[in-house]
């Protein structure tokens, strides 16, 4: 029997990676460490963290998977996402929904045995809410971009969780923050991508609406409510007076990104709030753990 030819080995383990998203699950690993990092007042504990990042890295990829496994016919329609591995027929479903299952138990087999049952729950939280609810619900209604800003804002929680065993009010705004962050995020690329998404099938915002009015909107809304919530850290005394200002400046930036979006709805401009996005979320973390140490 021929050898496989390492070329094509490298391709199908290339397509392996890219089920798993990578890119994506870093931020997801990102937020995950910065809230066991504002979870650690006494050291980082390096055995505890690695297993916390490895099983939420695991779990998050295992998401994804599934989710592309959901949406082989919807990626299949559009340009950005028809390459991708099961659409082009690279990968069979059945291998990808074995994939999917391995990776998402063995992240939260790790997570339970190595960490704790309550990380692990809410890394199942993240799991269901993300392949159950989320991505179904993507093509019948706009309100599906509510409920994907759950498990997006989920992982910090999984961090924290892992440290103090318990989600108290501070888990809880570090998801609030997450949560708001991502929907001008996600409208922004909802707006960009429209025409994709429309082809597709789903039932985003700036399809049901067109006009933009709805999104720019609700884009200003979320916003608004993130600048006051991001300021909370420093009411519960988790940072200083450092990260009161930078967040402070920040979230205004922000907002003022999203009501130019709002008020001329155009592509340009949602493509202005999506990198403003991109640079927000990873400055306030860095902020966030700078305060913390020097306070």
């Amino acid at each position: 029997m021929a050898e496989e030819p390492a070329s094509a080995t490298v391709g199908r383990t290339s397509d392996y990676v890219t089920l798993a998203k990578p890119r994506l699950n870093l931020l997801v690993v990102a937020t995950t460490l910065a809230g066991y990092y504002m979870a650690a007042p006494h050291g980082l504990g390096w055995a505890l963290l690695l297993h916390t990042l490895v099983g939420t890295a695991l779990v998050a990829s295992g998401a994804s998977a599934f989710n592309q496994l959901l949406e082989i016919e919807a990626d299949g329609l559009m340009r950005r996402t028809r390459a991708r591995p099961l659409p082009s027929g690279r990968i069979e479903p059945k291998k990808a929904r074995i994939f999917a299952l391995v990776l998402s138990i063995a992240g939260l087999v790790q997570l339970a045995l190595a960490v704790n049952v309550l990380a692990a729950g809410v890394a199942l939280a993240t799991l269901l809410t993300y392949t159950v609810f989320y991505t179904p619900l993507k093509k019948r209604t706009s309100l599906a971009t509510i409920v994907g800003g759950v498990p997006g804002a989920l992982p910090p929680m999984i961090g924290w969780a892992a440290v103090r065993n318990n989600l108290s009010i501070e888990a809880w705004i570090l998801f609030g923050i997450v949560f708001l962050w991502q929907m001008p995020h996600f409208l922004a690329i909802a707006w960009m991508y429209r025409e994709d998404y429309k082809r597709a099938g789903f039932s985003l915002l700036p399809i049901v609406e067109p006009d933009g009015g709805s999104t720019g909107r609700q884009a200003v809304i979320y916003a608004a409510a993130l600048l006051p919530l991001s300021l909370a850290p420093t009411a519960v005394a988790m940072t200083g007076d450092l990260y009161l200002a930078g967040a402070g400046v920040m979230g205004l930036g922000f907002l003022a990104l999203a009501a130019r979006f709002a008020w001329l709805r155009t592509t340009l401009d949602a493509r202005r709030l999506f990198f403003g996005s991109i640079l927000y979320l990873p400055l306030l973390w860095i902020l966030m753990v700078f305060n913390r140490v020097t306070t």
